[in-house]
């Protein structure tokens, strides 16, 4: 039986991907062989990204794939855990100046991507350029692998001994639809936002990136859809891991706080609701909640080692793919790729719009925040009427792209 700590492929299927991925716009075009070769270079520090599926007593499991990662010319999806991409569960793509990976939501999450990622360039701009970076802060071939980033990381902690703490709340289920969401036509948006005007809003207004941007969410909502007496649901992610201290640990512990902006909660003032939304955050985000979210977590891993494989597979498709929320926001924090920032122009985490209609992945680098806001339909306007609530308090903004948003897809898993 699988550990609780270890990945649960099932959440990843043909029916529900759950692929997610980081895309960065560099200086100059890329250089496919040298990013070839960074890429199978760090197989050695990071083993856990080059792996393939196997089925094993019942359950499925990952193993090391000495074949190599599919680094491809083109922004062209493929599907993981197929001959296509050599079936490993990770894959990059590039074209022009831009660079993706894309990665099985399974695996990790943005805290675990960031540091591939950042060691990826490291490697990339020194081979491009012939420059010798200070190596302060990067992971790199050769390195000890520290335990703390691939073992258990609630090894310490009682979890067995986890009690329901004492706030819990239940989710509502008949929040705020968009009415044109398909799943079938999923858009993107891609913005700029300069750091310090979000900040002193954030300041100004008892806030933080999170709960910020579900204010101006919420209020988008009720502007371009003014007759719905629909509650709009907004979740922010978090990470469990580094709730309870551990924050090398690459794998995805992530869950979602959630807040609600009912129809006869007035959005007026944005300092009164970023404070709620605050003090809302701070009931569920404890690490006395992440402990009783892991107790739960082992508990579910046992009962799933007395459910048949192909009975797993469909189950915790559907439950992962049912819709939760009217939006979902994440922030993975950047900030900062060290020496590497002067070669960087762009940088947005990406995530498909599974569970929600409407998800905002947002990173930070360089002075500006990056958001792609992910969608379940092609039309623009919420998100033109989003942008115009920030417009509204002040906050400059850049378009820097729409386009069709096909992260890489699933292939079936095979006994």
């Amino acid at each position: 039986m699988a550990e609780f700590y270890e990945p649960m492929l099932y959440m990843s299927t043909p029916e529900h991907p759950n692929t997610m991925g980081a895309y960065i716009v560099v200086k100059e075009p890329i250089d496919g062989d040298i990013l070839r070769n960074a890429v199978e270079d760090l197989r050695a520090r990071f083993p856990y990204f080059y792996v393939k599926v196997v089925s094993f007593e019942n359950d499925l499991i990952v193993e090391d794939n000495s074949l190599p990662m599919t680094v491809r010319n083109t922004w062209e999806p493929i599907k993981l855990n197929s001959k296509e991409s050599n079936f490993h569960l990770a894959a990059w793509k590039f074209e022009g100046r831009k660079l993706a990976f894309e990665i099985s939501h399974s695996l990790t999450d943005g805290a675990g991507v960031l540091p591939y990622m950042k060691s990826t360039l490291f490697l990339y701009l020194s081979r491009r350029y012939g420059m010798s970076f200070e190596t302060e802060g990067f992971r790199l071939p050769g390195d000890t692998i520290p335990i703390s980033e691939t073992g258990n990381p609630f090894e310490e902690l009682d979890i067995d001994g986890a009690e329901e703490p004492m706030y819990t709340r239940k989710a509502i289920t008949d929040f705020y639809r968009f009415s044109e969401g398909t799943h079938n036509d999923p858009f993107a948006t891609f913005v700029k936002i300069p750091e310090s005007q979000m900040m002193q809003y954030c300041r100004d207004y008892d806030g933080s990136p999170n709960t910020f941007l579900a204010v101006m969410f919420a209020r988008a909502v009720r502007h371009y859809d003014p007759d719905s007496d629909k509650t709009v649901s907004v979740s922010i992610a978090i990470d469990h891991k580094a709730m309870i201290g551990n924050h090398d640990n690459y794998r995805m512990f992530a869950n979602a706080l959630e807040l609600e902006f009912t129809k006869d909660r007035s959005l007026e003032d944005i300092a009164r609701n970023c404070t709620m939304a605050r003090g809302q955050v701070m009931l569920q985000a404890s690490p006395e909640n992440s402990l009783w979210a892991m107790k739960q977590r082992k508990a579910t891993y046992v009962k799933l080692s007395q459910v048949p494989l192909d009975t797993k597979l469909g189950m915790i498709a559907k439950s992962a793919g049912s819709l939760r929320w009217s939006i979902a926001i994440s922030y993975a924090d950047s900030r900062s790729f060290g020496p590497l920032d002067p070669y960087i122009d762009e940088l947005y985490l990406l995530s498909e719009p599974g569970v929600t209609d409407v998800v905002c992945e947002v990173a930070c680098i360089n002075h500006y925040f990056f958001l792609c806001i992910a969608r379940t339909f092609p039309s623009e306007k919420f998100t033109k009427v989003f942008l115009d609530e920030l417009s509204k308090v002040g906050i400059d903004y850049e378009v820097t792209g729409t386009e069709p948003f096909h992260l890489c897809g699933m292939e079936e898993y095979r006994k």
